[in-house]
């Protein structure tokens, strides 16, 4: 028996209805699905620490979940394994005419446009005109911004230089501002214009050649490094985060930045 024969006969012998787990047999497609999202990330968490023993496991993790999503699929008659195996090597196939086709393509920009052609012909037979049809609603908020704004860029609804791009983030810099010192705050209003400045903060990212998801994650843990170390000197004096005063925070703050700087 191969690898993927016994991961799937495991799984089969976990939704039996008699001798299964009754947690396995109890799930659908809704409540797996925060697991899915979970192991995800986890997965790229493992990538981002170079912890390929890790990555092994999660990637394992990952391949269950679809694993158990195809064996609910064929209990109900809609598809299996296979179907789901077949229905991307068609895909594949299909948007890599360049390789299993008559196409040629120079380099890996040609490419980019290709793909992006076949998928406008995709979506076109789905019904689906809009540029922006099929961008998952569920995907991470930066992310889908960013997924929007090069799908609209792909179209020609973009900016071609980098001024406008960051005239815009001032602008709604400016927005929130307003809103911010209102006599009366709308918060409505004043989220609405939030949401515009991290809108125009993920083009300029995207504009600069960066993912803002991945910077904002870098970000996060740039921040959290620093905050432990400060935490950890402001324990080294004896006191503890709630007792310690802002000033003598923000000195161990610029404390941990010049000894970052300095390694």
């Amino acid at each position: 028996m191969n690898a993927l024969d016994r991961l799937l006969g495991i799984m089969t012998t976990l939704r039996d209805p008699q001798r299964g787990c009754p947690w396995d047999r109890e799930q659908t497609f809704a409540s797996i699905a925060p697991y899915t999202l979970e192991e995800t990330y986890e997965v790229l968490d493992a990538i981002s620490r170079e912890d390929f023993d890790d990555l092994r496991g999660e990637l394992g993790d990952l391949l269950f979940q679809v694993v158990f999503y195809a064996q609910m699929a064929n209990e109900e008659g809609r598809f299996n394994f296979d179907d789901i195996c077949h229905t991307i090597s068609d895909k594949l196939e299909r948007r890599h005419p360049h390789i299993f086709g008559d196409a040629t393509v120079s380099d890996s920009a040609e490419v980019l446009v290709n793909w992006e052609q076949i998928k406008r012909s995709e979506r076109a037979e789905k019904d689906q005109h809009s540029a922006l049809d099929d961008i998952p609603r569920a995907l991470p908020a930066l992310m889908r911004a960013h997924k929007i704004q090069k799908r609209c860029s792909n179209v020609g609804f973009d900016w071609t230089t980098l001024g406008p791009v960051l005239d815009k983030v001032h602008e709604e810099i400016d927005e929130v501002m307003h809103e911010a010192q209102q006599a009366v705050i709308d918060p409505h209003k004043l989220e609405e214009e939030i949401g515009d400045l991290l809108f125009a903060t993920v083009n300029l990212s995207r504009h600069l050649g960066s993912k803002a998801e991945t910077a904002l994650q870098k970000a996060n843990d740039k921040f959290e490094r620093r905050f432990r170390e400060v935490e950890r000197i402001i324990a080294a004096q004896g006191l503890e985060m709630k007792q310690a005063t802002l000033e003598q925070m923000e000195e161990a703050w610029q404390q941990v930045k010049s000894e970052e700087k300095g390694s």
